[in-house]
């Protein structure tokens, strides 16, 4: 078994989305495409890390009835509660970033003005739909009371990003 110390900060958003009343790999898919602003990953991760965790004995694996053939449903063990205390424990770091319109945008001297705008500007039909998608998360939240606090302030800072990007959008265009 692996001790706590060596669970990545993926291994742990795992745990800390399985929180308290357990979830499937499906419902982690959906809550990582939910919260895209915040984390992104494979979905084949969303898959593969609860069984690892499972094995490690961070999680307990049990199989429940799903549309068309059963489910698994992982809810967190003593190991994984303590794990995740551990780890909230240790100092934050800032977050690790990859950005892919900041790298095109370094990238400008070897593109056409106008082709470069039109790849930029792309940008904003994603920040539409996160726009929606984070309308749709504060209706979610009431729904989940043990979380609503920390989703509120989370979406708040999701909104900030997104709403930060479409001003960076803006500079680009005035100054490019």
């Amino acid at each position: 078994m692996s001790s706590p110390k060596k669970l990545s900060p993926f291994s742990c958003a795992v745990l800390v989305l399985v929180g308290e009343n357990g979830a499937g790999p499906h419902d982690l898919v959906r809550m990582m495409r939910q919260g895209r602003v915040y984390w992104a990953a494979p979905e084949s991760q969303f898959y593969a890390e609860p069984k690892r965790l499972a094995a490690a004995g961070y999680l307990e694996a049990t199989k429940m009835p799903g549309r068309t053939h059963e489910r698994t449903h992982y809810t967190l063990t003593h190991q994984g509660k303590d794990a995740l205390r551990e780890w909230l424990a240790t100092p934050t770091r800032f977050p690790r970033i990859q950005n892919e319109a900041i790298v095109r945008l370094l990238g400008a001297p070897y593109a056409d003005r106008g082709e470069l705008l039109k790849s930029l500007n792309a940008l904003r039909d994603d920040l539409d739909e996160l726009d929606g998608e984070l309308a749709a998360a504060a209706q979610r939240e009431a729904g989940l009371p043990h979380r609503a606090t920390a989703l509120r302030l989370n979406r708040r800072l999701a909104q900030r990003i997104v709403d930060a990007h479409r001003q960076w959008l803006d500079e680009v265009e005035q100054e490019l």
